[in-house]
């Protein structure tokens, strides 16, 4: 049996990604001190790593394959494959981005004007890259963490990552730029790649993976209406694409059967009833596999 070797993000990501695996159909169990989570899954070892470190362990071959960021594959220039976007982050299902902010009441009012100047940041080299692409010439230093506080006694300005800019905001920082956007990403080690058993695997947990996403923020409807209101239900129902309608016991009756987003429902369900629709029923969803 061809083990595969996965690395699971520890810090920020690890309770989002456990559980992403959870509803997935992986249960992933770990006591306190443990950097080695326990599996219900033969066929698969896990190893907590940092996502910061998981692109260089993955391309060494130390892992077969790892959930990271897609910014920390480009940071580090790990040889690795991506082969898919997960799109969720620690707060919800979003990517996130890697901005450069300064003080609200610096005199700083776009990139140029800091040439010659301080940048403080956790992705030295993605910063270097915005720079060099943008024409400038600033001094970056890598930033250990707490990295909104060292403006302005310590930088000028910074390049921190964002879901909802929420904690800039708190530390009355203003973005100027998006230096990268990045999502989470399964990537793959190019020799186990090659491994159809590996292949395989990673490929099957990567479908069920993005099957739960895609039913993260949607539900099933289920209701009757009598045929001769059908198309008045239609007219309502969003559909992920065509609803199911069978027939009932009651010629004059049919089911619908749909999936639409939770966001949605309240908006809705009383137009659906206005319609004539009855016995509607909403019901969670575990998987969406397109």
């Amino acid at each position: 049996m061809s083990l595969l070797k996965l690395g699971i993000p520890k810090g920020s990501l690890q309770d989002a990604t456990i559980d992403l695996l959870g509803r997935a159909g992986w249960k992933v169990t770990l006591s306190s001190r443990s950097y080695v989570p326990n599996i219900d899954d033969g066929e698969i070892n896990c190893l907590l790593v940092r996502a910061q470190e998981m692109a260089r362990y993955v391309a060494s071959g130390a892992l077969d394959a790892g959930i990271t960021g897609h910014d920390w594959v480009v940071e580090t220039q790990a040889d690795v494959i991506e082969l898919a976007e997960l799109v969720y982050a620690k707060q919800r299902l979003a990517r996130v981005k890697w901005v450069l902010a300064v003080p609200e009441d610096s005199n700083v009012r776009e990139p140029r004007d800091l040439e010659g100047k301080t940048i403080a940041t956790e992705v030295v080299g993605i910063t270097e890259k915005y720079l060099a692409r943008h024409g400038l010439k600033a001094h970056v230093e890598f930033s250990w963490g707490a990295t909104e506080v060292k403006v302005p006694q310590l930088a000028d300005a910074i390049v921190e990552v964002t879901e909802t800019g929420s904690s800039l905001r708190a530390n009355r920082l203003r973005i100027l730029d998006t230096v990268l956007e990045s999502s989470t990403v399964f990537i793959i080690n190019r020799k186990a790649a090659e491994d159809p058993a590996k292949r395989e695997k990673a490929e099957n947990l990567v479908l069920m993976l993005q099957g739960a996403i895609a039913a993260a923020t949607r539900v099933g409807l289920m209701l009757n209406v009598k045929r001769e209101d059908l198309a008045t239900v239609l007219s309502v129902l969003p559909a992920l694409k065509n609803p199911t309608i069978s027939g009932l016991s009651d010629s004059n009756w049919v089911a619908v059967n749909t999936i639409i987003e939770e966001a949605v429902v309240r908006q809705i369900l009383p137009k659906l009833k206005a319609a004539k629709a009855e016995g509607i029923v909403e019901y969670p969803l575990n998987k969406i596999v397109f």
